[in-house]
């Protein structure tokens, strides 16, 4: 697939997404959406990917057009969304948040695992000052990352926060230099790639998918994911390098 306003890179074992519509702010229309889309699935496809990061070009990470056409009737909300391909990545995803993040775009960097901000960034859910509601995660995700009272607060007022006031919440993981965000994002991306693919992604797996469960169900998640884990070539590596003193070679099987 031709892609205009995705752009798609690897290097190593690291994937980089970049939104590719810095006129309008990377703001997410279908055709972009189809972009984003098939993008993530050639990160899931490609074993050789180990760690992914989406960022934006330009100025902003990713802003909605409030000018533009909203979404009429299901078919149409399922051309637009993309939050649910994001967040099916097996991998670790990195959010290198360039710049501002505001309504879909904020709803984007809540479907990837961690988050680094440049520090003149503004974050806000903000359709509803639109006459609209988050159509793409925003309203299930936010609460999941802050308290809930402030996650409805800024999703009913469509308040911006600044770089400092997300990383306060929990909404970041760090912030850094505007200039340095992607530099930031990729070195974290290497550390991740150098360890087990196989145990990163296992991890995800058991975090993402024990918040929906009982500690007790989730528990036993982590129980059965270890015990597959011993089943794996990098197993054996770990424990091999280990005994060896050396660094593990990793193959992610």
């Amino acid at each position: 697939m031709t892609r205009r306003f995705v752009l798609y890179e690897t290097q190593g074992h690291v994937a980089t997404i970049t939104l590719h519509r810095p006129d309008v702010g990377n703001a997410i229309d279908e055709t972009m959406a189809a972009e984003l889309r098939e993008a993530c699935r050639a990160v899931v496809e490609d074993d050789s990917v180990y760690v992914a990061i989406v960022t934006g070009s330009g100025r902003h990470f990713s802003i909605t057009d409030p000018s533009a056409r909203q979404p009429a009737g299901q078919e149409e909300f399922r051309e637009r969304r993309v939050t649910d391909a994001l967040a099916a990545i097996p991998k670790p995803l990195i959010a290198a948040l360039n710049g501002d993040a505001i309504g879909q775009g904020l709803e984007v960097a809540l479907a990837c695992d961690l988050r680094i901000a440049s520090d003149k960034a503004r974050f806000a859910i903000d359709q509803i000052l639109h006459g609209h509601i988050p159509w793409d995660g925003g309203t299930q995700r936010l609460p999941r990352f802050i308290p809930r009272a402030i996650a409805l607060e800024l999703i009913l007022t469509g308040k911006s926060i600044s770089a400092s006031e997300a990383k306060e919440l929990g909404l970041v993981n760090d912030v850094a230099p505007a200039g340095d965000v992607l530099t930031q994002a990729k070195a974290l991306a290497a550390k991740l790639a150098a360890i087990a693919p196989i145990a990163a992604n296992y991890v995800k797996e058991a975090t993402a998918k024990g918040m929906d469960m009982t500690l007790e169900q989730g528990l036993r998640l982590e129980a059965d994911l270890a015990v597959l884990l011993h089943t794996t070539h990098d197993r054996a590596e770990g424990l091999k390098s280990f005994l060896e003193k050396r660094s593990p070679n990793f193959a992610g099987r």
